[in-house]
């Protein structure tokens, strides 16, 4: 579990680390009833997704850990740093791990795309691809923990990297003069929907939204717990995670966030609705967030003002259509 004061330590600590994206007041017309708009364009972060800001937490916190206290105690030493991603949350690591000096080493899928290993080799990880799920590469990640002592970085299950996610939410709050009434987010592991859930809790309701063919949340809400569902679909690259994570089921039943399902096609309709209307390069995962409004799928109140956060952008921009 992580509470608001974890959230604001995690800004403290990556200030001047991370980007403060910007905010995108849109036309509210084709959403009828809203009264207004937002676009929390986290797409234009570092490496192109709003995991850096977890990643930096993550690791600073570790390294702060690990200098001597007043006591003269510390924690281990951070030699160097493992992750599991299916890409997004390994370019994190890669990206803060290099700004700190440290090697990085990410495990992904076989079915990883191609530009977003690319981009990992470019940053100077050494790249593992393994297996065709996310869940293989996490376990072979942990595998290589357990023999090298690095420090894992968790591409959403861990209380730093999800207070890191929420500083995206505190942000938003300020941008919109906290008049926002819903943020709608997509959720694959569940992280960033923990830690803005978390950031506006009391203050804004937070919706979930996810494929139909990778419902992890929806699963896990229907089930009372975490389970392992099956994931297919347009988004499974970024929103592939097969189980919700402990947290975020954790903070959706505090925070009493909403689920909501919508199919390949409504994806497909929004990602290119973002960029036609507003020549918004987005992908499959924050497409989702994006598609509960286009599809009705989330179907705002009278007068409701509403944030969706675009979360990233690392894809093949030629197939718009």
């Amino acid at each position: 579990m992580i509470d608001l004061a974890d959230v604001r330590a995690a800004r403290t600590r990556i200030d001047g680390r991370v980007r403060r994206t910007p905010v995108l007041e849109a036309d509210p017309e084709p959403f009828p009833p809203i009264s207004r708009l937002w676009f929390k364009l986290e797409q234009l972060q570092h490496t192109g997704s709003f995991k850096a800001r977890g990643a930096f937490n993550r690791i600073r916190a570790a390294l702060e850990s690990s200098a001597p206290a007043a006591s003269g105690e510390a924690g281990p030493p951070v030699s160097g740093v493992v992750a599991a991603s299916g890409g997004n949350a390994g370019l994190a690591v890669a990206f803060a791990a290099a700004a700190h000096g440290l090697p990085a080493e990410v495990f992904v899928p076989e079915t990883a795309p191609p530009v977003k290993v690319k981009k990992l080799r470019d940053l100077g990880a050494d790249v593992v691809q393994v297996g065709t799920k996310y869940a293989d590469a996490y376990e072979a990640a942990q595998a290589r923990v357990s023999e090298t002592g690095a420090l894992f970085c968790h591409a959403y299950d861990q209380p730093e990297i999800c207070a890191g996610q929420g500083t995206l939410g505190l942000e938003l709050l300020e941008q919109t003069g906290s008049e926002v009434d819903t943020i709608i987010v997509a959720v694959g592991g569940g992280g960033l929907m923990a830690g803005v859930a978390t950031a506006v809790e009391g203050r804004a309701h937070v919706v979930g939204a996810e494929p139909s063919l990778a419902p992890t949340l929806h699963s896990a809400l229907a089930a009372g717990g975490p389970v392992d569902v099956d994931v297919a679909g347009v988004a499974a690259d970024s929103l592939g995670a097969t189980r919700l994570g402990e947290i975020a089921y954790a903070v959706s039943t505090r925070a009493d966030v909403a689920s909501v399902l919508v199919d390949d096609a409504d994806i497909e309709q929004a990602r290119n609705f973002a960029w036609h209307q507003y020549r918004l390069v987005v992908e499959h995962g924050p497409a989702t967030a994006l598609a509960a409004l286009l599809s009705g799928a989330y179907r705002p109140a009278d007068g409701e003002r509403v944030a969706v956060v675009l979360s990233g952008a690392n894809t093949d921009p030629s197939t718009l259509r």
